[in-house]
């Protein structure tokens, strides 16, 4: 499904992503864990081409995506509050994401309908701009318009900061919900190693911008990432 070959990215001469070859196959729900500075952000933003790489390319679902739209239908992400529209209310955003997605109204309510115990009554209905919620209704909003229109490849970049408990634990169920859809290929980074153990079934770890782990998650891995993190 994705594939990144000779990979990486530069800023002067410091090199901040250097990974020569990875393979994520479809319907895979995938973990990426590091450090502040690995480089977790910056393999997302070149997946979804917000930045051009120095050397190599990543191809999904056979498209280079730094030479095609093409990636575009398949993909959604929710990396930070820039990919909300701070003007619009939270309906008004949905609706406006829906329309990019080919999906109306009716298509959008009902899946907002899912969610209704993940908003927790904070966010729809509310009259508020989504620039005045709070960080973590933002987040809430972010991730869920990523879910419209059925993408085959969904990117959440710190899904679970600045969300409250209850709130963890229930988007835990909803990608481990989403990661069980066949079709569907899963990535989410975090800095929090019990929540990415138990919703990934791979994960890979970058130190400094480079891949040092590539673990397929057992009972052992939250202990070895631990371990390795610990020193």
């Amino acid at each position: 499904m994705i594939t990144v070959n000779n990979l990486s990215k530069k800023y002067g001469a410091n090199t901040v992503l250097n990974i020569e070859s990875l393979e994520i196959p479809r319907g895979q729900s995938f973990g990426l864990v590091g450090n502040n500075g690995a480089g977790k952000t910056t393999l997302f933003s070149l997946l979804l081409d917000l930045i051009q790489p120095s050397t190599g390319h990543i191809i999904s679902n056979e498209v280079q995506v730094d030479q095609s739209e093409a990636w575009k239908p398949f993909t959604s992400a929710f990396i930070d509050e820039t990919f909300l529209i701070g003007y619009l209310t939270p309906e008004e955003y949905f609706y406006f994401i829906g329309e990019l997605r080919g999906r109306n109204k009716a298509d959008v309510d009902a899946l907002l309908s899912q969610f209704s115990d993940f908003f927790h009554g904070e966010i729809l209905g509310q009259k508020k701009y989504l620039r005045d919620l709070s960080k973590g209704n933002q987040k809430k909003a972010g991730i869920v318009a990523s879910f419209i229109g059925n993408p085959e490849v969904v990117i959440l970049d710190e899904p679970f900061a600045n969300l409250d408990p209850t709130t963890q634990i229930r988007l835990k169920e909803i990608i481990k919900e989403l990661a069980e859809k066949e079709e569907v290929t899963v990535l989410v980074s975090s800095h929090d190693l019990i929540h990415v153990t138990e919703v990934c079934e791979r994960i890979v770890v970058l130190n400094k911008g480079e891949i040092v782990k590539d673990i397929k998650t057992s009972a052992e891995t939250l202990k070895e990432l631990e371990t390795f993190f610990g020193g």
